[in-house]
């Protein structure tokens, strides 16, 4: 691929120069990345589980606008999106589905218990992001239920100093429509920072809209992020968390194709949470914190008769929970305590409700010098299906200087979801009598990390039985969800990340480079022998490669080009091409980005045809 060539040339050009760092360079050192998990944190480097980190530095470069697209440069992450800019997206990992993943937002669940579908819908802006972590394979030992192929953890910045910046774009595939009208975009985007001498604040908000790129798929969304944080005492801090985001689209083959064609959808997210984080003593840290996510999913089948097919679903979900982190003589415990309630009222699933209650436990110790083990169990009580425990277990030993070799072992748990268990619909119907999925995972592997290289080679096995899919017998059925089959997948990802700095005389500089390769044979086992039918099961990837290169060409100019190969099981591979160039001042910068640059025309999800070749111009201010 033209990437990966490049990417070899200039690596082997520049390997020809001395290497060192001048005045004015900075270095993000990704090992110095702290993984958020709620409990026990460790640096990336100390990690004993298959991690990758999407950094602020990459973020920056990268030619998007959502976090849906920067998430589909992550190999062993499946991006099924239904628009551009993340207009609706499925996430799922390491061939999972969309429910079977996990997604946060400092550590707060934002998963919905209507749907999946809805679990992309975020409030917050790219500017708004630190970094986000990806850990795949069954994390319930650490996040609980609905971790059962992984978690996506969004952490967004602290402000270090007062200022507001601005992001305009605009963007076209300059093809006409049924009107004769060019298909277009644009987007405003506003922030600003407050930092004061006990607190800071950070404040977004954003427009974003355009006509389509083909019949009914216009949108329209609005969203709104804060973030602030309080200094208690000495030690003490409160953090407050508050987001919206109004999305209408229209829904065009998104669902039910082809009867959909009129179809539109308007979601609505509120997020909020506080937390409180108290040192106890020196040793002992504790954090009480509660959230509280409101959705609106509005859905017409037809929108010129909204009086038929009318779904209109209100979600509700209560989160309340208790870490602790005790550091003691012989090792770090994690302890603590969560109870969660999932309520909807909905036209077409009825008002429902299911509580759960989590009692975790963790500990991570050295016995002996460089070897670190971490172990822990989390017991869940669910009012619709008991008591499940998810014990897990990692295990990682340094050598040879930067090297580390790695094992973990895991369990996972997914709930059905309100519209597996009780959806009415003319081509679908929901099943009540649902079983839970339930994983078992297990992984190797090795790393390699300093201050410019990070390296990862890992191999895993997973088996999920219970899964749910939705099937049928004959074409003319509606499609139901039953306990379809036994998944057991095989798994191997490579992937590298590698940053240079020029000597001071070069014209190339801040060059980084990467990839990342997932390879994944799953093999299915019915337990429903009359279905022939599968929606879901046969539609992961099979081969997943992404690359990406930057660097600064001259000191005001920087170049992005990324790759992204996906063979999905049941569709013909293809390959998609994106790039950015931007010209860079102090206060300001101009970019260009061209997404899709061969015309490719490939489709993520269901029946949807994605965008051909788009181009965006957009100008960022910072004060």
């Amino acid at each position: 691929m033209l990437s990966i060539f490049l990417m070899a040339s200039i690596g082997f050009a520049m390997a020809q120069q001395p290497y060192l760092k001048t005045k004015g360079d900075t270095i993000n050192h990704l090992n110095e990345v702290v993984v958020k998990e709620n409990r026990l944190q460790l640096p990336f480097s100390k990690q004993n589980r298959n991690i990758w980190i999407i950094d602020k530095e990459k973020i920056k470069t990268l030619p998007v606008r959502s976090v849906a697209e920067l998430l589909s440069y992550v190999s062993g992450v499946d991006v099924r999106q239904r628009g551009p800019g993340g207009l609706q997206a499925d996430i799922s990992i390491d061939g999972g589905t969309f429910d079977q993943s996990l997604v946060l937002i400092n550590g707060i669940k934002v998963s919905d218990p209507q749907t999946g579908h809805n679990m992309m819908n975020l409030p917050i802006n790219m500017d708004d992001i630190d970094h986000i972590e990806v850990l795949r394979g069954s994390a319930s030992r650490v996040y609980g239920i609905n971790a059962l192929t992984g978690a996506i953890n969004i952490v967004t910045r602290t402000p270090t100093q007062t200022g507001v910046s601005a992001n305009i774009f605009a963007g076209s595939s300059f093809k006409d429509n049924a009107s004769n009208s060019k298909y277009y975009n644009y987007g405003i985007k506003a922030g600003g920072n407050l930092v004061l001498k006990g607190s800071s604040h950070l404040f977004s908000a954003g427009q974003e809209a355009g006509n389509g790129y083909r019949y009914n798929t216009a949108f329209n969304n609005q969203k709104v992020y804060y973030q602030g944080k309080y200094a208690v005492g000495k030690t003490d801090m409160i953090d407050i968390m508050a987001g919206y985001i109004h999305n209408n689209f229209g829904a065009n083959g998104f669902y039910s194709s082809p009867g959909d064609i009129e179809s539109e959808e308007t979601v609505k997210t509120a997020l909020a949470a506080i937390s409180y984080t108290t040192k106890i003593t020196e040793n002992w840290t504790m954090v009480p914190r509660i959230s509280y996510r409101n959705n609106v999913d509005d859905y017409l089948y037809i929108k010129q008769t909204p009086d038929k097919f009318h779904n209109h679903h209100i979600t509700n979900v209560f989160d309340a929970e208790l870490n602790n982190t005790i550091q003691t003589s012989i090792g770090t415990f994690g302890v603590g305590l969560e109870a969660r309630t999932e309520r909807i009222e909905s036209t077409n699933l009825g008002k429902r409700n299911r509580n759960n209650a989590g009692l975790f436990g963790e500990y991570k110790f050295e016995p002996i010098e460089r070897l670190l083990v971490n172990a822990g169990v989390y017991t869940n009580y669910n009012s619709d299906y008991g008591w499940q425990a998810f014990p897990g277990l990692d295990v990682g030993y340094n050598f040879y200087g930067n090297w580390r070799v790695f094992a973990n072992v895991g369990t996972g748990q997914r709930l059905p979801t309100y519209t597996d268990l009780y959806y009415k619909g003319p081509t679908n119907i929901g099943n009540d009598q649902l079983k839970t999925e339930k994983s078992k995972y297990a992984e190797g592997g090795f790393k390699f990390n300093n201050d410019r290289l990070a390296l990862n080679a890992s191999y895993f096995v997973r088996r999920i039985d219970n899964f749910i899919d939705w099937v049928k017998t004959q074409q003319t059925d509606p499609w139901q969800p039953h306990n379809f089959s036994q998944i057991n997948t095989k798994g191997f990802t490579l992937s590298a990340d590698y940053k240079l700095l020029a000597a001071s005389e070069s014209t190339l500089s801040n060059v980084r480079l990467g990839v990342s390769y997932t390879r994944l044979d799953p093999r299915f086992k019915k337990t429903m022998s009359t279905a022939v039918f599968s929606r879901y099961a046969l539609e992961s990837l099979r081969n997943q490669l992404s690359s990406t290169l930057s660097a600064d060409l001259i000191e005001q100019l920087s170049f992005t080009l990324t790759t992204r190969y996906c063979e999905r099981i049941s569709y013909k591979n293809y390959m998609v091409m994106d790039a950015r160039l931007a010209f860079k001042q102090k206060k300001y910068s101009i970019y260009a980005d061209g997404a899709n640059l061969f015309n490719i025309q490939y489709i993520e999800a269901g029946a949807v045809p994605m965008p051909g070749a788009w181009f965006t111009l957009g100008v960022k201010t910072i004060f």
